[in-house]
């Protein structure tokens, strides 16, 4: 327990009176607004996956904590009275008093989180800035924070709730808009991953809130107007690994042809490299041309899969399971993204601008051919409904070149059951993946050239519809939460 003494703040100490006279009714003010609880529980398990270590700053009673059943959790708060009642509430849970802004409280825990949570606390810090930088002694490079506020325009209803006992009243706050927070976590080297906005209408009322809030609330603009907002970030500038070694994935299905300049062109950019070709049912005879390349090119790790199903999807995560690297590399057989730029993905992956590197050809001018225009179009149209749908911008959904951690793509793969078998070509289950497990997602433009040997395995209208579809399912997913 950190020294009561340390809190001599007359703020503080006025915001811990509070608390400790309102406590013993923390839980009946959590059932009177039970559609607004349950709505914020909801959203915060979208984005703090059962089983995470989860530290929350300002934990009240509890109840938030627990209802994420972390594999750890730990709770901090000012009042003892609060941690009194959570320690009897949740004995799953560790809970402690203390004040989140002392310096020495990295010192005191001596614990790294996955999950760092300050539901409503930011409004009550007297030093965000040095609050937020202290927090990161607590955090390993895949630690996320997420902050969980209210809308600066709600601040009248708020404070008139307060007044009539609507909701726990509670010390005046620092009324913080979402850039604001942003700024804050900026100075003190955090990276915004996500930002968005939730409830648009706090209570149920004959489920009118919770159709209104799914549907509506989460539309461009319309959200913005939103009761709460969430902001979730990364830390920046952990140390990361030294040596990593690498994986180039190659799917292939009738590109004989392109076999062996890929190995050619596809330049040594990894100390330990491995280039893994999986073949999938070709008629042309890309099996054997790989295994011709093998033994001439016997100074580099090459190896050759059979896909058993059926798909790029499929072939890419089969390769990927058995792939020895711990960066992982898609590179398309028809050579329409140049080998020679995959060393500018691995430098971005490992200069640690993103944790999700994704290919744009909508940048640099194309050869004749390479993208047809409607294709152009769609792609453009789609980039913005799915720069909304992940919260982060996003240009080219169905460039094949993308790269990441192997230890993110296992946590993708296990929390594939959130989205399910649905994508054909892996790049929706890796993206969609990506975005729930809030991991930055980097795009990095490269020039896009015209296939030179065999046939598009693309379709505009068969594979158009399936985006579309794919819109759909993420929006059911990703905003909905259905």
């Amino acid at each position: 327990m950190i020294n009561k003494d340390q809190i001599v703040s007359p703020r503080k100490v006025r915001a811990r009176a509070l608390a400790d006279q309102w406590a013993p009714q923390r839980e009946r003010f959590i059932r009177r607004n039970r559609a607004f609880h349950e709505d914020e529980e909801q959203y915060l398990k979208f984005l703090i996956p059962e089983g995470a270590s989860v530290l929350e700053a300002g934990c009240s009673t509890g109840h938030v904590l627990a209802s994420l059943k972390p594999s750890r959790g730990l709770g901090i708060d000012l009042s003892p009275k609060m941690i009194e009642i959570a320690k009897a509430q949740h004995p799953g849970c560790r809970f402690m008093v203390g004040d989140i802004e002392s310096p020495a409280i990295a010192e005191f825990i001596d614990e790294k989180f996955d999950f760092i949570l300050l539901h409503d606390t930011i409004g009550n810090l007297e030093d965000c800035e040095a609050t937020l930088r202290n927090l990161r002694a607590l955090c390993h490079p895949d630690t996320r924070i997420v902050i969980a506020y209210y809308n600066y325009l709600w601040e009248p209803l708020l404070n008139l709730a307060n007044r009539l006992h609507i909701r726990m009243p509670t010390a005046p706050s620092n009324w913080l808009k979402p850039p604001d927070i942003a700024n804050l976590l900026t100075l003190a080297d955090w990276e915004v991953v996500r930002t968005d906005w939730r409830q648009l209408i706090p209570f149920d009322f004959f489920d009118i809130g919770h159709f209104v809030n799914r549907f509506i609330g989460t539309l461009p603009a319309v959200r913005r107007l939103c009761l709460r907002n969430y902001i979730v970030a990364r830390p920046l500038g952990l140390p990361l690994e030294e040596k990593l070694t690498t994986t180039v994935v190659v799917p292939c299905r009738n590109e004989r042809g392109n076999i062996e300049p890929i190995i050619q062109r596809l330049p040594e950019f990894s100390d330990d490299l491995e280039i893994l070709f999986i073949e999938g049912h070709s008629h042309d005879g890309t099996y054997e041309e790989v295994e011709r390349c093998i033994p001439i090119y016997r100074h580099r790790d090459i190896k050759l899969l059979r896909q058993d199903g059926k798909g790029k999807g499929d072939a890419v995560f089969k390769a990927f399971d058995v792939a020895r690297g711990d960066i992982l590399i898609i590179l398309d057989a028809d050579l329409s993204v140049p080998p020679e730029d995959i060393p500018k993905f691995y430098r971005a992956l490992r200069a640690n601008k993103g944790e999700f590197i994704n290919g744009s050809r909508l940048v640099y001018p194309m050869e004749e051919e390479a993208m047809r225009f409607l294709n152009r179009v769609a792609n453009h149209s789609f980039s913005i409904l799915f720069s909304w749908l992940l919260n982060q911008r996003f240009t080219d959904t169905l460039c094949g070149t993308k790269v990441l951690r192997k230890r993110h793509y296992l946590r993708i793969k296990q929390n594939r059951s959130y989205f399910g078998d649905f994508d054909p070509f892996g790049d929706f289950d890796l993206i969609f993946g990506a975005s729930k497990l809030n991991l930055k997602i980097a795009e990095l433009p490269i020039p896009y050239a015209a296939r030179t040997y065999g046939e598009t395995q693309i379709s505009r209208f068969s594979h158009g519809w399936l985006l579309l579809r794919m819109v759909v399912f993420a929006y059911s997913k990703l905003k909905v939460l259905a």
